[in-house]
């Protein structure tokens, strides 16, 4: 198994008090001969608030020294997750997690825009130091929205 990245317990707390139970951890997806693990599963605790939704999420905290190859990284690790993930678990939609700070700096610059926009990627921002859900951005727009939907 891979390792976890630095936020990933902050990123469960933060799903659990934003109402969603963490079913998998990680989730497992196995395809031909390759597994892979994408970091959490979770479902939604409040049926009736979000329609039963069932979730993914990869967490990514851009650590590294070069902000365009923490992006291509995190773009083809997403891209293969969902891929596999819709052929296994088609209900389930994989977000992104990453910092309110890289959303910021990474995912609205104009790169970050154009990836969202030409890929789809739905992404989950959270504020590390409040340990809370910031906000829920889908994968058919480039601008937030309350939560998944």
């Amino acid at each position: 198994m891979p390792a976890r990245d630095t936020y990933h317990d902050l990123v469960c707390r933060a799903l659990v008090s934003d109402g969603w139970v963490i079913a998998r951890d990680p989730l497992r997806l196995t395809w031909g001969r390759h597994t892979m693990f994408v970091d959490l599963a979770a479902d939604s605790v409040l049926p009736a608030e979000r329609d039963g939704r069932r979730i993914a999420v990869e967490v990514k905290g851009f650590g590294g020294p070069s902000e365009v190859h923490e992006l291509a990284q995190a773009l083809g690790q997403y891209l293969l997750y969902r891929a596999v993930l819709a052929r296994l678990d088609p209900t389930r939609t994989l977000y992104l997690a990453v910092p309110v700070r890289v959303f910021g700096t990474t995912f609205e610059s104009p790169l970050g825009r154009a990836i969202r926009a030409d890929y789809g990627i739905a992404v989950v921002t959270f504020d590390p130091d409040r340990e809370v859900i910031r906000q829920w951005i889908d994968s058919t727009n480039t601008g937030p929205s309350s939560a998944p939907s």
